[in-house]
């Protein structure tokens, strides 16, 4: 069969301190019921500077200057042990300070809705037109216009008819409202899907500079993150893919959203496989922007055990998807795993259903898969609040499944864990963590002989959504490319005999 097959990968992260404290859900609500509490009192002094979310090993890795098997070699708590040598710019991505993701929030506002200091907006300006990948954005123009004033900021903010943007506790900007009373269109909402926007369009332009993929060149866009845009008639009519595409070039590009909570990206990432495998688009880009709502959502718990504050980190990532070239690894189409509406909730039978079904549909034992890549939530923000070490509770969940098939001895569960799995690293920023944050590791991996499959697991809890109490889950396998591409009938060549044949019966019923 001629699979579709993955042909790059891009992840970024913006470290934003002062969101975490003003559009971070926990302390929203937290200032909405005790504006003094000690709890607030306390975050500003639990932030990180800039220079230590960037050289935090999990960070490193998410941008892929590290290897995850790397973090084993690290003593933990990691946020005590920094990876000095590390830079903002890595492999697949880059680590963006919040000042210069403020002025590319206003750069990728279509509405003029992004008010920026005059002094600030100038000085943003600068950085962004130096940046080697964002430098060519002609939206950049926007920061040449229109410059607030600090007294007209503090009253549109005041007057709660915009959401703050702070930078080192001191107003540098704001987002207004969109209407004067749709709820969809409130400042906090506004602010909310520019985030997500300006975040996904930085790993998209991230993925054009670091493949060989032309935005003109892209097809269809498909976009996953866990924000919904509309107004009050359709408050999640979409359409972040479309905007996101505008803002990066992609003049002959199409696309729409998918939202399935965590599992989304892991839906359009098959979405996207089963689109190039038909033919209906060549080159596909799966790409989702980060969540300011998430941020700081366990901070309380740091906060407590006199920890920073890690979860001031938005997450983004970008992945190219496209028809067979021979060479990249392939996504196994025949072989998807999905949660089904009878699967039932339990750990054993999610998990059954998302990663043993498809291999038994398929013949492959769970030996045969080198990684697993779950949900890759960082341990150091999970644990202090209970959660426990995600990734790792998932990795034991396969391995016993494993034991109980009668793949693997009992007294080797720890060692299958180690092999096949790896330490958490992506932010929690929900959909992020799920799955997607190895695709770039795999595809070298197996580009280079190292391994020679991967599973991606994409779990969702649906409800959250409050419309049902089931689960989710999606897996899909990245495979070593055989280097046989089936020849096909070339679309162009096809019509062309057609004509031809039709012309030449033409000339037939003449000559009767």
């Amino acid at each position: 069969m001629n699979y579709p097959v993955v042909r790059g990968a891009s992840y970024a992260l913006i470290q934003a301190p002062d969101m975490v404290i003003h559009q971070g859900t926990t302390q929203t609500s937290e200032r909405r019921k005790n504006p003094d509490s000690e709890h607030l009192q306390k975050l500003p002094g639990a932030l990180r500077s800039f220079e230590e979310a960037v050289k935090y090993a999990p960070n490193q890795v998410y941008i892929g200057n590290m290897l995850p098997e790397e973090l084993n070699n690290i003593p933990r708590p990691w946020y005590q042990n920094p990876v000095n040598n590390g830079g903002r710019d890595g492999k697949y991505g880059e680590i963006m300070p919040e000042d210069e993701f403020y002025g590319l929030m206003k750069a990728v506002d279509a509405f003029d809705l992004v008010l920026l200091e005059e002094g600030f907006q100038a000085g943003v300006k600068a950085k962004l037109s130096a940046h080697p990948v964002l430098g060519d954005l002609k939206d950049l123009a926007k920061l040449d216009k229109n410059p607030a004033q600090a007294k007209d900021l503090e009253k549109l903010v005041a007057d709660h008819l915009a959401e703050p943007m702070y930078l080192g506790g001191k107003l540098v900007g704001c987002v207004k409202k969109a209407h004067e009373f749709d709820q969809a269109l409130t400042e906090h909402v506004m602010f909310e899907n520019l985030v997500s926007k300006a975040s996904a369009v930085f790993a998209l332009k991230l993925l054009l500079a670091k493949t060989d993929l032309k935005a003109e060149d892209i097809d269809y866009i498909i976009e996953c993150s866990e924000e919904a845009c509309g107004d009050m008639n359709q408050r999640g009519g979409g359409n972040f893919a479309k905007s996101i595409g505008e803002v990066c070039g992609c003049v002959n590009a199409t696309g729409s959203d998918t939202r399935g909570f965590c599992a989304g990206p892991a839906h359009a990432l098959v979405e996207a496989a089963a689109l190039a495998q038909a033919g209906v688009y060549k080159n596909i880009v799966v790409v989702a922007g980060g969540a300011s709502a998430k941020l700081g959502m366990n901070s309380k718990d740091h906060v407590k055990k006199e920890m920073p504050v890690l979860e001031d980190m938005l997450g983004a990532f970008a992945v190219h998807i496209s028809e067979n070239d021979g060479v990249s690894p392939v996504i196994r189409t025949d072989m998807v795993g999905r949660h089904k509406i009878g699967s039932g909730a339990s750990p054993q039978a999610v998990m059954q259903a998302i990663v043993t079904d498809p291999l038994d549909k398929a013949g492959i034992k769970l030996s045969e898969i080198d990684r697993f890549s779950v949900e890759m939530q960082n341990p150091e923000i999970t644990e202090p609040a209970g959660a426990g070490d995600v990734p790792k509770a998932n990795y034991k969940m396969i391995a016993a499944l494993g034991v109980k098939r009668g793949e693997f001895d009992r007294a080797d569960l720890e060692k299958v864990v180690n092999e096949f799995g790896m330490p958490g690293f992506a932010p929690t920023q929900g959909h992020i963590p799920s799955g997607v944050p190895y695709i770039g590791f795999a595809r070298d991996l197996i580009l280079e002989g190292k391994i020679k499959r991967a599973m991606i697991i994409g779990k969702g809890s649906l409800f959250l959504g409050r419309l049902t109490n089931l689960f989710d889950g999606v897996s899909f396998i990245m495979e070593k490319n055989s280097g046989k591409v089936e020849s096909g009938f070339d679309k162009e060549e096809v019509r062309k005999m057609i004509a031809e044949a039709m012309r030449s019966f033409a000339n037939t019923l003449k000559a009767e």
